[in-house]
């Protein structure tokens, strides 16, 4: 069990890391964090505006960087890091995979050595390092397979979830071979506040605002277990306090729904969105919304991309049984979260959009 010392949150400036923080800030009065983020295209110092700069240190850094990474650990005497800095999107590793081998399995693997060496030396700091991983890594199911098991095989398919899977693997033998206090959990499609928009959720949220297209992968029928953000972070907290040293925790939220609901749920809240606040209208004009048609007449079908999984799901039992975990959110709930949060924050998405992401997105569909 973990104490409640000064932790390292790696990507604590990205979607799920900056959600953690201001829940574990919220939850627990005596912590201190030192968020370490490279900032990146997904990672973004204003995820953590707001938060109180003397419970929470930002260190712009790479991960990559073993010492210091560390210094951060002797220097501010942390016990715990919590693992999120990864490259994550699918379509961009296909495109590039250099960066997802060299940042989620090297970068890995210089946190793993920097904490082996500060923690393990001498008679040892009682310590937990949690790392945070994805469904992914198990491959797809079958229409009428079991959801993902921790016990099931690695059967990764992009070099996305292939660069998760091995950091996965180094997590377990540095528990195994040098007796690092590690935990895993392998959490399903997370969604909400702070998501950067080139994931399928906001990417349709604020598409639909801008009255662009809605890209939908071959028949649209790729089903995923949709987890909301807050209860992942439950998750891991839950992970930390209760979890066995090295065993592996699967996080989901038990949503199954294929990608082609998702959207036409996203398009149904816009519209009702509109029409109950007319002051919408005037804010998105280039939403079909606006001139009171419906959003869903933006989705286009697209090309599928190489190796798309045809569905993914957790099984949460070893974590209820455990942790005492369980999803507090619906996907109704967390959808409605979602999409009231995006529109009061259209400052935030709108200084995100700018520059590599549009250049992205027209590379990316312009021709498809």
């Amino acid at each position: 069990m973990t104490r409640p010392d000064t932790m390292l949150v790696t990507g604590g400036a990205g979607f799920i890391g900056a959600n953690f923080v201001r829940q574990r800030l919220a939850a627990h009065a005596e912590s201190r964090i030192v968020v370490l983020d490279a900032l990146t295209y997904a990672g973004n110092r204003q995820n953590l505006a707001g938060v109180d700069p003397e419970r929470c240190e930002f260190v712009h850094g790479d991960i990559r960087d073993t010492e210091l990474v560390e210094r951060l650990l002797a220097d501010h005497a942390i016990a715990t890091v919590v693992h999120f800095a990864a490259e994550s999107h699918v379509d961009r590793s296909i495109s590039g995979p250099d960066a997802f081998i060299d940042t989620n399995v090297n970068g890995t693997h210089s946190l793993l050595k920097a904490a082996r060496k500060v923690w393990l030396a001498g008679s040892g700091t009682p310590h937990r390092f949690h790392h945070v991983s994805t469904d992914e890594v198990y491959g797809s199911l079958g229409p009428s397979d079991p959801p993902f098991a921790e016990g099931n095989q690695y059967q990764p398919n992009s070099p996305y979830s292939a660069s998760k899977a091995a950091s996965d693997h180094l997590v377990r033998a540095y528990h195994h071979t040098f007796h690092l206090d590690v935990t895993t959990t392998n959490c399903s499609n997370n969604y909400g506040p702070f998501q950067f928009p080139e994931k399928l959720i906001p990417l349709m949220l604020v598409n639909c605002l801008h009255g662009k297209p809605l890209p939908i992968y071959g028949d649209g029928m790729n089903i995923r277990d949709w987890l909301h953000v807050d209860d992942h972070c439950r998750g891991i907290e839950l992970a930390l306090a209760k979890g066995r040293p090295g065993e592996v925790y699967n996080i989901g939220g038990e949503n199954e729904r294929p990608n082609l609901e998702i959207v036409q749920r996203i398009t149904a809240a816009i519209d009702g969105a509109f029409k109950a606040d007319p002051t919408l209208a005037a804010r998105f004009p280039a939403s079909p919304a606006a001139r009171g048609e419906p959003c869903w007449s933006l989705v286009t079908y697209v090309k599928d991309r190489p190796g798309h999984d045809r569905r993914y799901a957790i099984d949460p039992t070893k974590a209820r049984a455990e942790l005492g975990y369980r999803p507090f959110e619906t996907f109704e709930t967390g959808l409605a979260k979602t999409v009231a949060w995006y529109l009061a924050n259209e400052r935030w998405w709108r200084a995100v959009t700018d520059g590599s992401y549009r250049q992205w997105i027209e590379r990316n569909y312009a021709a498809r």
